[in-house]
């Protein structure tokens, strides 16, 4: 699980990897085969050979964890910084309208911290540290029934186009014309 943007492994999730590459240097140094390893600790050959040719140059050091792919852009810090701007709101930051998307959030980062981020990584870093996509619990009170029902009736049917084909089609790929 790697990801471009802070992703990966947990602690956890990183510890229990250490642990299963840590017996199998036990079993190496026992002498078992890689394909008897693999499949009592329920990994692919193909690891237990790269693990064996690292143990084999540098010993079990080879096989201890090397902590975290990569630290997250934006330290603990920065989206403290962050969460304020955003509660400053969109406006104050030079869009027409209070509605916070992840691209111009996205955008935020990119003017306020020089960090490059994408519109998924900008949403895993949020999901990360607490927030959640709001989306309203009711329609809005300001909707007007008897409008949205001309524009279903007179307005959708030629948006959306016909149903049928005014001409006869065809049942097969190859041959267009072939009815």
């Amino acid at each position: 699980m790697r990801y471009a943007q802070g992703g990966g492994l947990t602690d956890e999730r990183r510890a229990f990897r250490e642990k299963l590459r840590l017996q199998a240097a036990e079993r190496f140094r026992q002498g078992d085969e890689n394909t008897v390893i693999a499949h009592d600790l329920r990994v692919g050959v193909r690891s237990v050979q790269r693990w064996r040719k690292a143990w084999s140059q540098d010993g079990p050091r080879a096989l201890a964890s090397k902590g975290p792919a990569s630290l997250p852009l934006l330290s603990d810090q920065l989206f403290a910084v962050l969460e304020r701007e955003l509660a400053k709101g969109p406006v104050a930051h030079g869009w027409p309208d209070q509605t916070w998307t992840l691209s111009r959030i996205k955008t935020l980062i990119g003017r306020r911290f020089h960090k490059s981020y994408t519109v998924q990584g900008v949403a895993a870093l949020l999901k990360r540290h607490g927030w959640s996509c709001q989306v309203p619990a009711r329609r809005a009170i300001e909707r007007d029934e008897s409008v949205v029902a001309g524009w279903m009736k007179e307005t959708w049917p030629q948006v959306e186009g016909p149903w049928r084909r005014s001409t006869p089609g065809s049942s097969s790929r190859t041959k267009p014309d072939s009815r």
